[in-house]
This record gives C-alpha cells, sequence and structure tokens, in this order.
C-alpha cells in the first residue's frame, strides 16, 4: 500500500474507535503515526519540485495574508486597502500568484499579500495549495475572508492549514525534548498531566526516540506533544473578515453573526466597514509604540518606531541598524517596562507599548 491509503486506514480506525480512557494510549499512537505520514507525503512533494512556494520578500513592520476560497473578494479587499492593483474578476482563481500591498495605518506599516483562493485539499497540493501555505507559513497574521454566504469555508480552511502544520491562534507549547546517547526517556513536568508516561514514551517511540529527557511545563495533549515533536509547526494569530454583506438580507446576516459573532462584517465593493478591518489587523498585530529619545535630547513623540509586542532593546538595536548591537553599551529606558525613570537596561530589556527610549553606542 501506498503513504494515502496508509493515511486513510489510520484515519478510518481514529474515527471508529470511542474515545474513553481505556482506549486513549491506543488513539494517542494512531495519531502519532497519522502525523508522521502526513509529513512523508509533504516531504516527498518538497522533493519532486511542488514545495517551494512563491518568493515573498516580507517588508514594513508586518505582513499579513489573506486567506479565502477563490472569489470571496480578497483582491477586491486588497485594492481597496492599499496601493496594489490585484487582478479583480468574478470568477474562480483570478489571482495566479502573490500580490503584495502596503497599508499604513496608525504609524504602522503593514504588508498585505493577496495569494490564489485556498480550496478542500489545498493541504495535499491542490490548487496550488502547497505554494500559498508557504506563503502562511511566513506570514504575521491570518486574515480569513468569507463569504457571507458560505460561511462554512472557515472550517474548510482552517484544517487545511491545520494539516499543514498551521497553528492559529495557539501558542507553542511549553515542552523541552532533549535527546541522549543513552539512559532511556525520563519524563519531568510541572503542572499535573491527562497523558500517562507509557503514552508519552510510545508516542516518541514512533518517531525512533528512544533516548531523551522530556521537561513538560504546560498542560499538552497529544496533539500539542506530536506539534513539539514533529518540530516544525508554525504559529500564527489569525481574525476573520466577512464579505459581501450588502447582498445579504437580514435573515442571512443574522445566521450568519451567530455563528461568528466576532467577525468584521464588510462589504469590499461598496466600501463598507473598511476602516473596521484596519483596525482589526493593527490590534491583532499586537503592535507597540516606542519613542526614541537622543541622548540629553527630548524623544520624537510625532513618529513613534512601530515594533510587536515582546521587543526588546536588541531588537530595537537590528531593526535600527546593523552594527548597532556590536556597538551598543547600554540603553536608558522611561515608561511602565522601566523600574524608574531613566532606567539603564540591557539588550535583552523587553519594552511596553509608549516608552521612551535611549540607546548608548560606542563611538
Amino acid at each position: 500500500m501506498g503513504i494515502n491509503e496508509d493515511i486513510q486506514d489510520v484515519e478510518e480506525e481514529i474515527k471508529k474507535t470511542p474515545y474513553n480512557k481505556a482506549t486513549s494510549h491506543h488513539i494517542g499512537k494512531l495519531k502519532a503515526k497519522l502525523a508522521r505520514l502526513r509529513d512523508e507525503v509533504v516531504k516527498k512533494s518538497a522533493s519532486k519540485g511542488g514545495g517551494e512556494g512563491y518568493s515573498v520578500r516580507k517588508s514594513g513592520d508586518a505582513t499579513v495574508t489573506l486567506v479565502g476560497f477563490p472569489s470571496v473578494g480578497k483582491s477586491t479587499l486588497l485594492n481597496k486597502l492599499t496601493d496594489a492593483n490585484s487582478e479583480v474578476g468574478a470568477y474562480e482563481f483570478t489571482t495566479l500568484d502573490v500580490i503584495p500591498g502596503v497599508l499604513e495605518h496608525n504609524n504602522a506599516t503593514i504588508q498585505i499579500l493577496d495569494v490564489p483562493g485556498l480550496v478542500k485539499g489545498a493541504a495535499s497540493g491542490r490548487g496550488r495549495g502547497r505554494e500559498v501555505i508557504s506563503v502562511v507559513r511566513n506570514c504575521d497574521l491570518v486574515v480569513f475572508m468569507l463569504d457571507v454566504f458560505q460561511n462554512y469555508h472557515h472550517t474548510v480552511l482552517t484544517q487545511e492549514l491545520y494539516d499543514a502544520g498551521i497553528r492559529l491562534n495557539q501558542k507553542a507549547p511549553d515542552v523541552v525534548i532533549k535527546r541522549q546517547d543513552r539512559g532511556g526517556v525520563t519524563i519531568s513536568s510541572t503542572k499535573e498531566l491527562d497523558l500517562t508516561e507509557d503514552l508519552i514514551k510510545a508516542i516518541l517511540n514512533e518517531y525512533k526516540i528512544h533516548n531523551a529527557h522530556v521537561l513538560i511545563r504546560d498542560k499538552i495533549d497529544v496533539d500539542q506533544l506530536i506539534d513539539v515533536i514533529m518540530g516544525n509547526r508554525v504559529y500564527v494569530p489569525a481574525v476573520v473578515v466577512v464579505n459581501k454583506v450588502d447582498m445579504a438580507d437580514q435573515y442571512v446576516l443574522k445566521k450568519c453573526k451567530e455563528e461568528y459573532p466576532a467577525a468584521t462584517y464588510i462589504s469590499a465593493d461598496k466600501e463598507e466597514n473598511l476602516e473596521a478591518v484596519k483596525d482589526l489587523i493593527y490590534e491583532a498585530l499586537d503592535f507597540i509604540r516606542i519613542f526614541l529619545k537622543p541622548q540629553g535630547g527630548p524623544a520624537d513623540m510625532e513618529e513613534p518606531l512601530i515594533v510587536r509586542k515582546g521587543t526588546t532593546v536588541g531588537d530595537v538595536c537590528d531593526h535600527l541598524h546593523r552594527d548597532f548591537r556590536r556597538k551598543f553599551r547600554y540603553s536608558q529606558i522611561w515608561g511602565t517596562s522601566a523600574k524608574h525613570p531613566g532606567q539603564r537596561a540591557g539588550l535583552e530589556h523587553v519594552l511596553d507599548d509608549k516608552d521612551l527610549l535611549t540607546l548608548i553606542i560606542a563611538m
């Protein structure tokens, strides 16, 4: 049997096996095998030239990818939000390449990418799926664009991205697996786990890990453990935008809002609620503003440096000049991240929104 047939068999066995305490060990091993087989399919496809993806140079303060089925209005939205000129047409697969545009909002420069529409089976390569997914894996935010009349597409799209190793609105589990030459598998955990040691060892065995120390600091499930072992998962935030509301009656709109209450509802064609989309993107990217203050001078309060939450002083050095980190002496910080005004800090200091920052660089 080929790998695809093996995958189908494992999927069927998982479906028909009732989940309970007695079967959890068996299902866990099946899930580990399924993930391994799917990874083999992706690697084989890439070796044949089907997994290279599009070449997109990232620019600006962050990169956003518009993800949706063909003809949901991604190109129209891109053209309305940015300076791009993506071809628009009422037929499938109008966009056959990646079209970048630039959104300027709240002092941030945001690159937005319009990619060919995803369809069911994209993770397996259908409809340029792997090329599109390679772009999604490298972005900072996914904007799902749905047709108000076909909002079930969201379930299909999230599953395709999940199968491709993209974890949406999740954090990477705090688990460290340190391989060793001998000694078997030892497991340490700071949390009470539902997973038994036998199951953890069985899953590691599926990936030929027979000697390792496993440190678990999160309450994880089988799927999260497999993700850590695979080591090729990416974690990306995602938001939902529902388009074509101008064409929907109150019943359709009400039903859609019940299913997606957190979504932003727009008409890209009629330019309805587009400012809300800009705000949605900006907020989802977790930007913070850093005001640079020259030594002995006033801070520039007009044009803040826009960076992502969690940015360190060292990251700012890298952003400003390639030599700043090497020549760095110390920094001074005023704001909520500082213990006192003008606190001296090193490269690893994490900055907060609206901090004032002075960099002292060796000349």
